[in-house]
């Protein structure tokens, strides 16, 4: 990096750490965070302070709840290494990120990339300011793994589409005020080629929703049903029956934040900000402890080359081995936890706090944004080019 070019991030790192110092409500900052702590934002979210809140609101003004975005559409037009910047101030003043959203993560990058002028400007805000949830519909119970068998149906009404059918794993669902969803929309057509793009209001009539109850207690998960959907023609993001274009730019970047632990529930706990010299005594865990401390520093690393190499055009298939490896990097740090803490860790609440669930919980990592499975026939086939079977 050029001298002027680091001077200049030197210049940004002062400026926004003092910003978030005279900002940063005491309750968001210097305190362990779990995933209750996040802030969602949307219609029928309930911050859990003011604090929380007023520190949403703060950085949605100056439109850093999406640093990357330009300022037109609610961003601040951060450049990649003052976002890089903007990350490590909130981590080092230990400040919570002030919203997480689909939104933010996935449907955001795929407007950008396909929506029209109209739709960015409309939407774009709206997310950056915490004011609509999103949720996903793309999983169907007989379209599991292989995603473009959705067969949902959107029949063409001229002025509207008239949607019916099912989906499920829909996260949130039950919470969202929105949903972007994989319709068929030419039954006629090969799979990938007759699928549209839809948005949806949660609220219009004949959709219904109902939680999955999991093994951790908690119901993240719902079925959604569509009965009789009336949904507007410009609600369509992308061309009629390109929608699975659409669908692949989403999943890199649903592949990146699951990896990358942008979700909340991965990467939510260091081994040190649970674990101290008392709990880990034996060398057999203590060489597991540093192992992935080396592994998770490591990923960390290639996870900012890819970004980087997302801003030149992408990363294509390459998000499926991040996706996999975060996944399976997650469920090592909750085992080796739990390991650690003993008997005490199985408490649902006690000295480790959630933990208990929070492991339980990382068993849905490998599953959910495509399973394991999946992103290694997509490796070995799209980034290895193996023959297949």
């Amino acid at each position: 990096m050029a001298d002027g070019a680091q001077e200049s991030l030197a210049a940004f790192r002062e400026e926004i750490a003092d910003w978030i110092d005279k900002n940063a409500p005491a309750d968001v900052r210097d305190r362990a965070f779990d995933e209750s702590d996040i802030c969602w934002g949307g219609r029928n979210f309930m911050f859990k302070s003011e604090g929380q809140k007023l520190w949403m609101e703060r950085c949605a003004e100056r439109g850093l709840t999406a640093p990357r975005w330009d300022v037109a559409y609610g961003g601040a037009g951060l450049s990649r290494g003052q976002e890089k910047v903007w990350l490590e101030e909130l981590a080092r003043l230990r400040v919570k990120k002030p919203l997480e959203s689909f939104g933010l993560w996935m449907l955001g990058p795929a407007l950008l990339a396909f929506g029209t002028e109209d739709q960015k400007r409309h939407y774009l805000p709206q997310i950056t300011r915490g004011e609509i949830r999103w949720c996903q519909g793309y999983s169907e119970p007989g379209a599991g793994s292989d995603l473009a068998n959705v067969q949902t149906y959107g029949a063409d009404k001229g002025d509207h589409w008239l949607v019916n059918g099912q989906k499920i794993w829909t996260s949130y669902a039950d919470k969202a005020d929105w949903i972007f969803a994989l319709v068929r929309t030419d039954r006629e057509a090969p799979k990938h080629r007759g699928i549209s793009f839809l948005l949806v209001d949660m609220t219009t009539p004949g959709i219904s929703t109902k939680p999955i109850k999991l093994i951790s207690g908690k119901s993240p998960f719902c079925e959604t049903y569509f009965t009789d959907v009336v949904i507007p023609k410009d609600q369509i993001v992308g061309e009629v029956n390109r929608g699975w274009d659409v669908a692949k730019h989403l999943l890199t970047h649903e592949r990146e934040m699951i990896g990358g632990g942008g979700s909340g529930a991965i990467g939510a706990r260091s081994i040190g900000s649970v674990l101290t010299d008392d709990d880990v005594t034996d060398p057999h865990t203590i060489a597991r402890a540093q192992k992935l401390e080396v592994d998770s520093l490591a990923f960390a690393l290639t996870m900012d080359r890819y970004k980087d190499l997302a801003k030149q055009g992408g990363v294509g298939h390459a998000s499926a081995m991040l996706k996999y490896y975060g996944t399976e990097l997650n469920k090592d740090r909750y085992e080796l936890l739990m390991a650690a803490g003993g008997s005490d860790a199985l408490a649902w609440e006690g000295a480790y706090g959630a933990l208990a669930p929070e492991w339980l919980r990382t068993k849905a990592n490998s599953i959910e944004g495509g399973t394991s499975e999946v992103m290694l026939d997509i490796l070995s086939k799209r980034v290895l080019e193996l023959p297949g079977e």
